[in-house]
């Protein structure tokens, strides 16, 4: 059982490395902004209080996004591991997959983490936005703004996994290979 954290400011590639590194280790992709999307369309329970929560510009609490998480987990109990993708974004969250992981006798293997120059990353996004249709994809000012709630929140994460030495760091940048190589050369030795 092979666990993984991807980490990674909007950008850095994590969706993209994502589709390499679930097929090439049979992992399952969770991507809480895909489960997200997938609950509110389908408008299921946890979906239809998700969006209560963002209808009213609130933050969806962090117990509803774990309980939308610990489904998909739940619908896959026999793969070979789970690569998070844009979760945990806080010590909380981390601290409730550490949890829940163990209810499994599962625990996170490795955290990795993207890192890229933000001048690089915004570009990338701006590049992005031309096509994504994301308004928030299309204005420096939000993009960087993204960058610092990353900074502000998730950053602590890093020291979080350093102290239980699961936090591994990847150049982001480079071509979509050798970024891939990058990653794998570290999950291999997990």
């Amino acid at each position: 059982m092979i666990n993984i954290v991807l980490f990674g400011k909007p950008g850095a590639g994590k969706g993209t490395q994502a589709e390499f590194l679930k097929e090439k280790y049979n992992l399952i992709h969770l991507s809480t902004g895909d489960i997200f999307r997938f609950n509110m369309k389908n408008d299921t329970a946890l979906g239809k209080e998700a969006k209560g929560y963002i209808d009213n510009g609130e933050l969806v609490p962090d117990s509803v996004t774990i309980k939308m998480l610990q489904d998909e987990v739940e619908k896959n109990m026999d793969s070979k591991g789970f690569l998070f993708d844009g979760f945990p974004r806080t010590i909380p969250q981390a601290n409730a997959l550490d949890e829940f992981l163990k209810t499994k006798n599962w625990e996170v293997t490795a955290t990795i983490a993207l890192e890229a120059d933000d001048n690089v990353l915004v570009e990338r996004i701006l590049e992005r936005g031309k096509t994504s249709g994301r308004v928030d994809d299309q204005d420096a000012e939000k993009i960087r703004n993204r960058y610092e709630e990353y900074n502000e929140k998730t950053a602590p994460l890093m020291d979080f996994y350093r102290a239980q030495n699961k936090f591994h760091a990847v150049n982001g940048i480079g071509s979509i290979a050798e970024i891939t190589e990058r990653l794998s050369a570290v999950i291999d030795t997990l």
